[in-house]
Parts: C-alpha cells; structure tokens; sequence
C-alpha cells in the first residue's frame, strides 16, 4: 500500500504544474525580441570638387614694381558629401606661403613669405577661419551640436606679404603654403 500512495502523491504533484499552466494559458501570448545595432562615430571630409588640391595663384607680385599682387584670388575648393554623425568640431589650420628654394634670411626690403587667410564655411553658421599671421586664431575650430551632411567650401583671401606689404618678394619659382582642415566627432 505505500508504494500505491506514493505513485498516487507522485500523479498529484505532476498535476499541479500542468493546472497551474492551464490557468496562465489565454487564446494569444505575446513574447517581445529586442533587435540591436550600433552606429559607431563616422565622420568624412567627402570629395574634393572645383579644381583639385591646389590653390593657384600664378604669378604672386606686380611684375612692374616686385610688390604682392593686390588682386590675388582663387576659387573655393570644395568637399561635397561631407559628413559626421554625432556633434563635431572643424578646425583649419594654415601655413604662410613660403619660398622653397630660397631658404636664406632676405636682405633688407625683401621677404620671403605671404601670409594669407584659409576659410572652411558651410558646416556651421560661423565659418572656421585662420589667418597664418595672427598669433592667435580663435575661430579656427567651430563646433556643431548636432549630426551634419552637407558641403564644405575651402578658401584663400586677404593676401600680404610677411613684414610688410612695402617689401619685395624675393625670386622663387615655387611659394607653397598649405591648409588642412580637419572634422572631428566630439562627445
């Protein structure tokens, strides 16, 4: 007789599960699946249009009197498709234009160096702008609050000639300068 009521305790205990489920069952049940990814911060300078990487300006003085030009210009170059996507930063940095052949101090009345202003504008409202003779650029980094896709215009203006614009340029058949512009994905 124990083992009876031992196999008849076992059915009893086996049961309450099974009518305890019965109860939870309804006509529908519903199960949620999270679906996950993630968008790492991507950020591109996009593709050079409107000339190529150099900024020409041909002969740089007044061939009459060896002074800088007054009427140095050049197209904007620009980055089209250009993008980050989170809050960024563009900064432009720049560098005078110098002779690359003559190397030496130059004599008195003469230089060997113009200074200009690079300009990024179109990735925030205050475009970012250096000027390679100030001790300070303040506005060479912008910062934008939010994700951005859209074109960047590179420029050059406001030429003169380092020490003075009453001093010659010396002879050089390359003055090279660079720009760099850089964006960056802030947190």
């Amino acid at each position: 007789m124990k083992t009876v009521s031992a196999s008849i305790l076992g059915l009893a205990l086996t049961a309450v599960p099974a009518a305890a489920q019965a109860q939870n069952a309804g006509a529908t049940d519903t199960r949620d699946f999270a679906v996950i990814g993630s968008v790492p911060t991507l950020c591109s300078g996009g593709t050079l249009t409107g000339g190529g990487q150099t900024f020409d300006l041909g002969v740089l003085v007044n061939t009459t009197t060896g002074l800088l030009r007054t009427d140095l210009s050049a197209s904007a170059r620009t980055l089209v498709g250009s993008f980050c996507t989170q809050r960024s930063t563009i900064s432009i940095n720049a560098t005078p234009m110098t002779a690359q052949s003559f190397t030496a101090t130059p004599p008195a009345g003469f230089s060997r160096s113009v200074d200009y202003t690079a300009t990024a504008s179109g990735w925030t409202a205050t475009p970012a702008s250096f000027r390679t003779s100030a001790a300070s650029n303040a506005a060479a980094s912008q910062t934008r609050d939010t994700p951005f896709t859209g074109d960047i215009a590179v420029s050059v203006a406001d030429f003169a000639t380092t020490g003075g614009n009453t001093l010659r340029l010396v002879a050089d058949t390359v003055y090279r300068g660079t720009i760099t512009v850089v964006i960056t994905g802030a947190n």
